[in-house]
């Protein structure tokens, strides 16, 4: 925690830092864990209020023809002759109600719960927020709970469901002032007519209602993506610790390559001796080479160095009785083509070649 110490008084100046920085990855992840995702209720609302409107104009007419082929065999029921009601009749009449009411009902109910589930996953995605249904005493904090109720956020809640109630009566209203003159004729009707009539209407105001909701809704959504993203802003020290926590401190980290760098000079010089030969520039750069006809199809690199690196496997090879060649063109093209362990490049063949055949002569091998 950076801290500034002035006259005495410690100042924690995270107290004071702005925000300014993009959520990271892990952080959106951690959000995420808790349940912290753009997601608008209007989005739901909608979906499923659209899903009932359509379910119940399309099967609206086969409703009121249902309906009036069940009122038909129930008074025709009651016509017959030496009719007595008993609670068998009743349960048959009621069943027949139960029946016509669920071949209704289970569409529509069906095809809202679909609506709602699809609105959920496609803005959260497949997810189960274990921490969001977990118990929490600040939950029933009665404190924290006016602090909800009195927030900003209940606030534009509130606003904005007065705004919806005033928007659906503006249209409702609008649309009935449209009509109003055709409902004096109603009373002329039969009940098939005025039924239909009536639905027409109210099913007109509805969509119109859903086509503004539709409107609110993607309104809601940006805005609760806009929300969402300003609270998983991060401060700059933030960002630096979460990348020392993934990362590792740097300075550990250092440690830690220079541990690896000793590590593989150590093995470097421990397979020096081996080497038939050591290219030099002649101080700046050493290159170590072996070649064993057996096992390699070219001689390959086992050591290489510059400057310090470099005067130490000279001095190894000196040791060793290693022949030591200077090529400067040579060595500088071995020490930036090749790693430790790889075999000398195709294009070098012919200088390692004959630097090779000058070793094996000068050691009486040839």
């Amino acid at each position: 925690m950076e801290q500034l110490r002035l006259h005495g008084f410690r100042i924690n100046l995270q107290l004071f830092a702005e925000k300014t920085e993009k959520p990271t990855v892990k952080r959106r992840q951690e959000a995420a864990k808790k349940g912290q995702i753009a997601k608008s209720s209007e989005i739901n609302s909608v979906l499923v209020l659209l899903a009932g409107f359509l379910g119940v104009k399309f099967l609206a007419p086969g409703f009121a023809d249902g309906w009036s082929v069940l009122t038909s065999d129930i008074f025709k029921l009651f016509g017959q002759k030496d009719f007595m009601i008993d609670y068998r009749v009743l349960q048959s009449i009621l069943m027949m109600v139960m029946v016509f009411s669920a071949k209704i009902l289970v569409p529509i109910v069906g095809g809202c719960l679909v609506a709602g589930l699809t609105a959920s996953v496609v803005q959260t995605g497949f997810r189960f927020d274990v921490a969001s249904v977990k118990f929490d005493l600040k939950n029933i904090d009665p404190v924290q709970g006016l602090k909800r109720i009195f927030s900003l956020q209940s606030l534009a809640e509130l606003v904005k469901s007065i705004f919806k109630v005033l928007l659906v009566g503006y249209i409702a209203y609008i649309e009935v002032m449209k009509e109003f003159m055709n409902f004096s004729g109603l009373s002329e009707m039969n009940l098939r007519a005025s039924t239909a009539f009536i639905g027409t209407v109210v099913l007109r105001v509805v969509f119109k209602i859903i086509l503004w909701l539709v409107i609110i809704a993607i309104i809601d959504y940006i805005f609760q993506k806009w929300r969402n993203e300003k609270k998983m802003m991060m401060e700059k020290y933030e960002v630096k610790q979460e990348y020392k926590q993934v990362e590792g401190d740097p300075q550990i980290k250092g440690k830690i390559k220079q541990k690896q760098r000793q590590m593989s000079m150590m093995r470097m010089m421990q397979a020096l001796p081996k080497a038939d030969v050591v290219i030099t520039n002649p101080t700046h750069f050493a290159v170590a080479l072996q070649y064993d006809p057996a096992t390699m199809l070219a001689p390959t690199v086992i050591a290489k160095g510059q400057d310090r690196i470099a005067l130490k496997i000279r001095e190894t090879a000196k040791e060793h009785d290693i022949v030591i060649v200077e090529n400067k063109p040579l060595a500088q093209s071995l020490y930036f083509a090749t790693e430790i362990g790889d075999a000398v490049p195709a294009d070098l063949y012919q200088a390692v070649a004959e630097v090779l055949a000058f070793v094996y002569k000068l050691k009486g091998k040839i």
